[in-house]
């Protein structure tokens, strides 16, 4: 078990609903009118789907590890403190490093569901056609 999954296993203790995807697994923090808080763990050499949201922006922060995060045509290495802003319809991904990729995710927008990602590319066979 990597330090960041063995150093943030308290999201378990506390109740926080932990879903796990075949990338990771990400937390619902908290929410409120036109925004939404989550906590995502990209693991070593895992991506999220290269993806787009019609309803949201993002802004992502970087609490722990390193990879790398795409947003409309550029790669960029990231380390814990690096941020990035995803404007609403901006196509992004997010890839983990050497170890697990630890974001802290704001979303705001009208509708902040898992229903809003258009897949457009994904490792795991999730594109709708």
């Amino acid at each position: 078990m990597s330090g960041i999954v063995s150093g943030i296993e308290s999201g378990i203790e506390s109740g926080i609903e932990r879903v796990i995807r075949p990338w990771g697994w990400y937390e619902d923090l908290g929410s409120g009118p036109g925004y939404k808080l989550k906590r995502l763990l990209i693991k070593n050499g895992q991506r999220l789907s290269l993806q787009r949201h019609q309803h949201r922006s993002e802004n992502w922060t970087v609490a722990q590890g390193s990879g790398e995060l795409y947003c409309q045509g550029q790669w960029s290495n990231v380390s814990a403190g690096d941020t990035l802003h995803i404007p609403k319809g901006a196509i992004h991904r997010a890839l983990g490093g050497d170890g697990d990729l630890l974001i802290i995710e704001v979303q705001h927008g009208s509708i902040l569901e898992e229903s809003d990602i258009e897949r457009l590319e994904d490792d795991f066979g999730r594109v709708l056609t």
